[in-house]
């Protein structure tokens, strides 16, 4: 019997995966121009170039299709109605960005608190201003979205000193990562208890545009949002005018509504924004470490096992262990 057939979604020819030699697999490597050849007769996807759309757009070559992995943790931009009701199963890399994303926020917070911001310009200048900085110790931090990348950010911001909170889909209290955790859909009500808003919850249509003139008012005029997740969970036009006109402290953002972020953007020099290129989870590894996770789950599906990280296409994201949801589970908003 023939292997079966990997279709292999990349960017170009030079960025495929690596160490995926030795699966009892056939891959088939292509760009978006030659992703519905790619399809014809192939079992699974692997979206490497997992940003594309391009699935939607070949949909009707992917009639064998079982399985589509994306090597990110996010998977707003596959899904779609006739993905969603279909018997193809999604998975994701959940897990791979968990503690590099902490490591960024919490550098975050810590720049936003020493006044790293204020200090390279002096330095820029060449002027030696003595200036107070604050600490993070007993600092509130609320992080929204209680999946691994939440939860890894909330263990590393309590290490460090910081009282957290989370928001979730559901309120709830002793959690043993957030310990209390509010209603995301009540952000506005819950914004002013915390001096770093953190957003790590996944694109979805109750998350999309949560930030919004009513949350950026209700947060203390010194205060900093951090936001890891997409770009489109924040109105980035509310976000300017409130930074614009000093009502927040500032901004430390990795994602935006349009990436690259255009250069004439006026969020580049807006006072108290820190940007950074969608990079706040790629530590030097991290492909390597994106293409073994996908080498485990291609032996875990041709021996039949279930797979890991396995999405609930309808929430959009991994519920509980990454096994099919139920009832209680909770990866998300």
């Amino acid at each position: 019997m023939p292997n079966p057939v990997i279709a292999v979604l990349c960017k170009s020819a030079a960025d495929r995966p690596h160490g995926l030699e030795g699966l009892d697999v056939d891959f088939r490597y292509c760009a978006a121009d030659g992703l519905a050849e790619a399809l014809r007769g192939a079992r699974a996807l692997l979206l490497w170039d997992y940003f594309s759309t391009a699935v939607r757009e070949v949909w009707a070559d992917a009639g064998t299709l079982e399985w589509i992995h994306v090597a990110a943790a996010g998977v707003d931009t596959l899904l779609f109605d006739e993905l969603r009701e279909s018997d193809v199963v999604v998975t994701n890399a959940r897990g791979v960005f968990d503690r590099p994303i902490a490591e960024y926020v919490l550098g975050a917070v810590i720049a936003h608190a020493k006044g790293s911001h204020a200090s390279f310009e002096l330095q820029r200048r060449h002027r030696w201003q003595h200036r107070e900085t604050r600490s993070i110790t007993s600092a509130r931090a609320l992080v929204v979205g209680t999946g691994g990348i939440g939860r890894e950010i909330a263990r590393l911001l309590r290490a460090a000193g910081l009282a957290v909170r989370g928001a979730g889909r559901v309120a709830r209290s002793e959690d043993p990562d957030f310990g209390q955790v509010v209603a995301a859909a009540d952000l506005a009500a819950e914004a002013g208890w915390c001096d770093h808003l953190v957003m790590a919850a996944p694109l979805t249509a109750a998350t999309r545009g949560l930030v919004n003139d009513a949350v950026l008012d209700a947060m203390k005029p010194d205060a900093h949002l951090v936001n890891i997740a997409r770009g489109p969970i924040v109105d980035e036009a509310a976000l300017l005018t409130a930074l614009t006109e000093r009502r927040i402290g500032g901004a430390t953002l990795d994602v935006f509504d349009t990436e690259p972020l255009p250069a004439d953007h006026p969020l580049w020099d807006a006072p108290g924004a820190t940007i950074t290129a969608h990079m706040s989870g790629d530590v030097l590894g991290w492909r390597d470490t994106l293409a073994a996770q996908f080498a485990e789950n291609v032996r875990r599906w041709l021996a039949g096992q279930q797979l890991l990280n396995v999405v609930d296409k309808v929430r959009g994201y991994v519920t509980g262990a990454g096994l099919p949801a139920t009832s209680g589970s909770e990866g998300g908003v």
